[in-house]
């Protein structure tokens, strides 16, 4: 773990940030690439339904992983505090006290999925002719959960210890697996959406077991030793206030997604939740970059945070958005410039080649500006403050967008929802801009 210190604590930030987002925007573009490579088989070998099927059953099975999401970073920011002030005891019972979480209540979610799985389907969007293949899908991909919750846990952990490229492979496995079982199960086998669901579950399973061979090898410095098992009051306390500004964002993006797919539905039908289907996948491969310098950014803040190195904490700030919105701008314009050719990948129907690409391109319209909002909700999450961080990261699609993709609709029709997107961006950024500049200045001099 000193090794550790002398890199996070002493290091040139810009390289820093790097060596920490270069894997974990590797690993992120992986699983986008999986998620996009997921949707083109479904949409061109099952069918246009089967795009809105994944679109519904996704955001639930996030949703229940984002138990894990959520323990993995709240549990990873008091790693990397620890680690700041050498307190190696704190760290290791904290990294077992995540185990015991996410394992307790990753299978009471999944127990309960498999319970209420049409109710919830339904209550997600699952409506009409969706509800079928959105269903064979959700009962197979169910029992993979605990796996990927496990994985999300550990994912920012190891992050935490200094070892972004382990970080990345464990987001690769997954995704190369997921990849080479659909073209088995759904091109081959002809299993349809069973296939699709058996193909992601297994590539869950993988990501999990890859993350667990880490923690019990050699190569991880947080050991799972069974003593810190033991639920510590003041440790979950912690990894819930923290941990839980994800899970409630999870919580409120799986809301927006009753609400939208809600709207596309009365006013679009089918089609209108399948091509925010393919927008949604484009959308998670195009920001895999900022998402990276996001990941990456949170370690190197936390660490200097916790060892009182301001200076570092605000250069790390600085420098993690001005990469993070030159990079998002490059992206907005190959978007705009290739919307057609990016469509025609993922499907041949007409309706579908003839919409989706202006209402990509509306959805997209400010995207350059997103990393202020991503790294300032991440900067308070990083120093261990939870209502801030919770507060920030609502703004987007709890304060904003949920409202806005109800209400515009209602005067625009399903081009009220692509409207949503974009106000809500610019009005959230403004917001998170004012809220970091003032933290900055009051707590970082």
């Amino acid at each position: 773990m000193k090794q550790l210190a002398g890199e996070l604590g002493t290091e040139k930030i810009s390289k820093l940030l790097i060596k920490q987002a270069g894997p974990a925007s590797i690993g992120i573009l992986v699983m986008s690439l999986n998620m996009i490579v997921d949707t083109i088989f479904v949409g061109q070998w099952i069918g246009v339904l089967a795009i809105a099927a994944i679109t519904v059953v996704l955001p639930i099975a996030f949703l229940i992983s984002s138990i894990g999401m959520g323990i993995g970073i709240g549990g990873s920011s008091i790693i990397s505090r620890a680690l700041g002030k050498n307190d190696s005891k704190k760290a290791l019972l904290t990294f077992g006290n995540q185990v015991s979480l996410t394992t307790v209540l990753a299978i009471l979610f999944v127990v309960l999925g498999n319970i209420f799985s049409t109710e919830i389907l339904t209550l997600f969007g699952a409506k009409g002719a969706i509800l079928t293949p959105g269903k064979e899908y959700f009962d197979v991909i169910i029992y993979g959960v605990p796996f990927l919750a496990f994985a999300m846990m550990g994912n920012p952990v190891i992050r935490a210890e200094g070892k972004p490229k382990f970080a990345m492979y464990a987001m690769m496995v997954p995704a190369v697996a997921n990849i080479v079982l659909d073209i088995i199960f759904i091109k081959y086998m002809n299993l349809g959406m069973f296939g699709a669901g058996l193909a992601t579950s297994i590539a869950y399973a993988s990501c999990g077991l890859y993350i667990l061979y880490f923690f019990i090898s050699s190569k991880s410095e947080l050991k799972i030793i069974p003593k810190n098992f033991k639920l510590d009051f003041k440790i979950v306390r912690e990894i819930v206030e923290l941990g839980g500004v994800s899970i409630v964002r999870q919580g409120t993006i799986s809301v927006l997604m009753i609400v939208l797919n809600y709207s596309l539905y009365k006013y679009g039908g089918e089609i209108s939740i399948s091509i925010f289907g393919i927008i949604n996948r484009v959308m998670m491969f195009a920001l895999f970059p900022i998402m990276g310098i996001t990941q990456g950014f949170l370690p190197i803040a936390g660490y200097n945070y916790g060892a009182k190195k301001y200076d570092r904490v605000k250069e790390t700030i600085n420098k993690a958005i001005i990469y993070g919105c030159l990079i998002a701008a490059a992206i907005y314009i190959l978007i705009i410039t290739f919307s057609q050719e990016i469509i025609s990948i993922f499907t041949t129907d007409a309706r579908l080649l003839e919409e989706t690409p202006r209402a990509m391109i509306l959805v997209f319209l400010v995207s350059p500006i997103i990393a202020i909002q991503l790294v300032g909700s991440a900067y308070f999450q990083a120093a261990g403050k939870a209502m801030p961080a919770l507060f920030l990261t609502l703004l987007k699609q709890g304060v904003f967008l949920i409202p806005l993709a109800y209400i515009l609709p209602l005067y625009f029709g399903v081009d009220g929802v692509w409207y949503s997107f974009a106000i809500g961006d610019v009005l959230a950024t403004i917001i998170t801009y004012i809220v970091l500049k003032r933290e900055m200045k009051k707590n970082l001099n």
